[in-house]
């Protein structure tokens, strides 16, 4: 899995009931934007994550 600051990072819910999360790629942390990648998610909070299974990188679309 490879991203580039600005992607979104889509991250499905595990449970039933859990809501999908998107975060934000602000910093790619891995070589040749591999993971581990600072994201930050829809309510300001920030953390270092290495997405698994349940994850899909969405590319940025410039405005």
């Amino acid at each position: 899995m490879r991203a580039s600051v600005g992607d979104r990072l889509l991250v499905h819910g595990r449970t039933v009931g859990q809501h999908d999360r998107i975060a934000e790629v602000i910093e790619v942390l891995g070589p040749e934007g591999s993971p581990p990648f600072r994201v930050r998610f829809e309510d300001g909070h920030e953390t270092v994550m290495s997405p698994g299974p349940d994850c899909v990188i969405r590319p940025h679309e410039p405005a």
